[in-house]
């Protein structure tokens, strides 16, 4: 087994407790059987997701694991647990749940699990609490959040206190796509995972960037999924526009390229040339290994990906494990 570090995968519980708010037609999740090693995550009343059981079986996902040359991995949730619209007393238990889902998971082989918890982004008191939690009770390295919180960019203004306390505290932070900007424009029988993530994430890294935080929190250690989407290409721009645009210029300290190139990102692109690109326009120091494992959209060898796309045997260390243990404070 090599070396590897794979920071974007997820978990989802193999049941949830029972809602037990006061609220009415809250999407509370539940679990639903399916067929043999599956079941379906429910919200609503509907089937969002059928689940493999190595969302929740550490045997089977460390079965798994090997099969995919990968020694650990770090734990997120399903983003769409994530619950930012949910009412904030049921996100704190819904939250409260999978956190503790995760360090029981982790407890079980923590040779070879790291835990990314959540946080209930829509409140920042009830934010920076969770987060005081995971770090220092549950012992993860992070949290997960997502692009935006009920359609705010997370470079908004109001959660630079979040920011501000994960970099004091040291915590790393995975930014997932999540309900993405156009879903309305898919033609086509294609998920948004795959026509809309990469213009989410990069409005997400984007926001992080022109919106200054990112500048201003520069020991900030957070990450981008999905190889920061359609960020590569829209670097330049954001670059130029700084470089003729005054206000641009007062507004930020730095290059937007500066900011970027200090963010994370995973290789997670299916592509040798596209891994190659994500390289080139962030560094080889900012770049993970991740594989979206258990789900369709996973790539099943992300190491044979990184291993087609022509790597200095330094780069390609230093993406399998080293630039991930960095990116955590291992």
């Amino acid at each position: 087994m090599t070396d590897c570090i794979d920071i974007h995968n997820h978990i989802v519980p193999e049941n949830f407790p029972a809602y037990a708010g006061k609220g009415r037609d809250v999407p509370w999740p539940s679990m639903a059987e399916a067929h043999a090693c599956h079941r379906h995550v429910m919200i609503s009343g509907k089937v969002y997701r059928t689940v493999s059981d190595g969302s929740w079986s550490v045997p089977r996902r460390i079965e798994a694991m090997g099969e995919m040359r990968v020694a650990r991995q770090v734990l997120s949730p399903m983003p769409e647990l994530l619950s930012y619209w949910l009412p904030l007393e049921d996100a704190q238990v819904l939250i409260r749940y999978l956190n503790e889902q995760i360090a029981g998971m982790v407890a079980l082989a923590p040779d070879r699990f790291t835990g990314l918890g959540a946080v209930p982004l829509q409140d920042m008191d009830s934010a920076l609490r969770e987060l005081e939690f995971v770090l220092k009770s549950l012992k993860f390295a992070g949290v997960e959040i997502a692009s935006h919180v009920n359609g705010v960019s997370i470079g908004d203004a109001r959660f630079e206190p979040f920011f501000a306390a994960a970099e004091k505290i040291g915590a790393a932070i995975f930014v997932h796509a999540l309900r993405p900007a156009g879903q309305d424009r898919i033609v086509g029988p294609f998920a948004e995972q795959a026509v809309c993530f990469p213009g989410d994430i990069a409005l997400a890294a984007a926001s992080m960037i022109t919106g200054g935080i990112g500048a201003r929190h520069p020991n900030l250690r957070i990450a981008f999924s999905h190889g920061g989407g359609a960020l590569g290409m829209l670097l330049p721009r954001l670059v130029h526009a700084w470089q003729v645009t005054p206000k641009a210029k007062e507004a930020l300290v730095e290059s937007p390229a500066a900011t970027a190139r200090r963010f994370f990102y995973d290789a997670l692109v299916f592509e040798p040339k596209a891994v190659r690109f994500v390289i080139d326009s962030f560094g080889s120091s900012q770049i993970c290994v991740g594989s979206d494992y258990p789900y369709a959209m996973a790539d099943k060898d992300p190491l044979a990906t990184l291993e087609k796309a022509g790597l200095d045997a330094s780069v390609l260390a230093a993406i399998r494990a080293g630039n991930a243990r960095r990116f955590l404070g291992l």
